[in-house]
């Protein structure tokens, strides 16, 4: 029984190589593939499409959307809701294009498995290893460091509630939230999590309902503060708060590792995605909009940068019962976790491609011990930088600016352009062209006003401040 066992392992680890290989990324099809650790223990290709719908969901609908009324507040009514629409349709025909252009490279027996390796294939390697693989890295690792953050504020908003004269302090709860990633980080692949992003697609569900709940009967109630919908009346503030909403609004439809999610597909790919994408933005259409448009009606430009922040008045007194603003913040830090979890998994496959043996067993002691040290080591940098810099939220709109911009508006449209080589006088190619520049020139200019931002809030930065 034990030498069947043994072979069977062995059987089960050697057609896994064999599968690794076969898909692997290459530049040159006829050079001999290396094997990549990477891509055998993390991205593993064994989902269904209702597994990337889980994957994709939980990359997008996650709990920065309850920033949108904040963004509204400096956009108004029309622009804002005008944003999120063109946002919406904008980042589902990307990453369907990009989906379209992994598809295409599957068949021609090319299948990317990464970012960068789509960028190294289509743009050359110079593209790949400096520009779209470190930006790739910035943006989701940033986004553990600003889940991690965020996690802490929940668990702190939670026990103000249950003891409002206590002591302890932000960075405290930071820790004790880098605590459940540093289990959670363990898992070994992307494709173990699809059932945690199962539960994380129905627990965005609850909290977002939740938000619109309370911002509708805080709204309808005589608690609720005076709604004013007036934008800044400096010129200069309301053209750059314009730019920097528009940014969160971008941070927040972002995603950066579609070939990533795609990757976890069982083979044959084509079509999967597209019917994942359908599950994820039909959940992105409920959430985003009764968050977005039930929080600014209720609390208009005094909308707060986390929506729950406006639950609770100037005094400390819940404007909803306690239990039910406790029960928000529980659904919020859980889906969190898996939120920053699915961000850590481009991290985590470039931790085991340098670390991990292929040739040996995914659970030996070779392979073990190195992905402990090393999954751990990075959240623990993840949780120390979010406990020391808890005005995170400014740097992720430069991230946002910066990263989900190009990563997610971009790079897609022109993928497609130089793959597919659609007739200049299409109007897909307008299209994509038009789509590349515009949000080029937003990007930037977003930048700038992130950039202001952060100046503007430097004096009151201060290391491990209770916030």
């Amino acid at each position: 029984m034990g030498t069947i066992g043994t072979n069977s392992i062995g059987a089960v680890h050697e057609e896994s190589i064999k599968e690794a290989q076969a898909f692997s990324t290459t530049t040159n099809p006829h050079k001999q593939q290396q094997l990549d650790a990477g891509a055998l223990f993390v991205l593993k290709s064994k989902g269904s499409w209702w597994h990337s719908g889980y994957h994709l969901t939980t990359s997008i609908v996650a709990p920065p959307l309850l920033s949108l009324p904040f963004a509204f507040a400096s956009l108004g009514w029309t622009a804002g809701v005008l944003s999120l629409v063109i946002g919406a349709i904008v980042t589902f025909y990307s990453y369907n294009l990009l989906s379209l252009v992994l598809e295409h490279h599957a068949e021609l027996g090319h299948r990317h498995l990464r970012f960068r390796d789509m960028a190294y294939d289509i743009l050359g390697p110079r593209w790949g290893r400096y520009y779209v693989g470190p930006i790739q890295f910035m943006v989701c690792y940033g986004a553990v460091v600003g889940n991690i953050l965020l996690g802490g504020q929940c668990l702190k908003a939670i026990y103000v509630l249950w003891n409002p004269n206590g002591t302890m302090k932000l960075y405290e709860f930071v820790v004790i939230f880098g605590v459940l990633m540093l289990i959670l980080a363990q898992i070994p692949s992307f494709h173990s999590l699809r059932h945690i992003n199962l539960i994380s697609l129905v627990l965005c569900l609850l909290y977002s309902t939740c938000a619109t709940a309370a911002s509708i009967y805080i709204g309808n109630s005589s608690k609720g503060p005076h709604k004013d919908y007036s934008l800044s009346s400096n010129e200069e503030t309301r053209i750059f708060g314009i730019f920097n909403a528009m940014a969160i609004i971008a941070t927040t439809y972002g995603n950066g590792i579609i070939p990533e999610i795609q990757a976890t597909l069982a083979p044959p790919v084509k079509g999967k995605m597209f019917k994942g994408l359908c599950v994820c933005y039909s959940v992105v259409i409920a959430t985003f909009f009764s968050v977005a448009v039930s929080g600014y009606w209720t609390f208009g430009n005094e909308s707060a940068g986390l929506i729950l922040t406006n639950f609770i008045d100037d005094n400390g007194k819940p404007l909803v019962p306690r239990w039910f603003n406790m029960m928000t913040n529980i659904f919020t830090i859980l889906q969190l976790s898996a939120v920053a979890v699915v961000y850590l998994q481009p991290t985590n496959e470039v931790l085991e491609r340098a670390f991990a043996d292929p040739n040996s067993s995914e659970f030996s002691a070779r392979n073990v011990i190195p992905r402990l040290i090393s999954r751990s080591l990075s959240v623990i940098i993840a949780t120390t930088v979010a406990a020391m810099l808890p005005f995170f939220g400014d740097i992720m709109a430069l991230i946002g600016a910066f990263g989900f911009m190009p990563l997610d508006f971009v790079l897609p449209v022109v993928f497609f352009n130089l793959t597919f080589k659609p007739s200049k006088r299409s109007p897909v190619f307008w299209l994509n062209s038009t789509i590349a520049v515009v949000f080029s020139v937003l990007g930037v200019t977003a930048a700038v006003a992130a950039v202001r931002q952060i100046g503007l809030d430097a004096k009151t930065y201060k290391l491990f401040a209770n916030v």
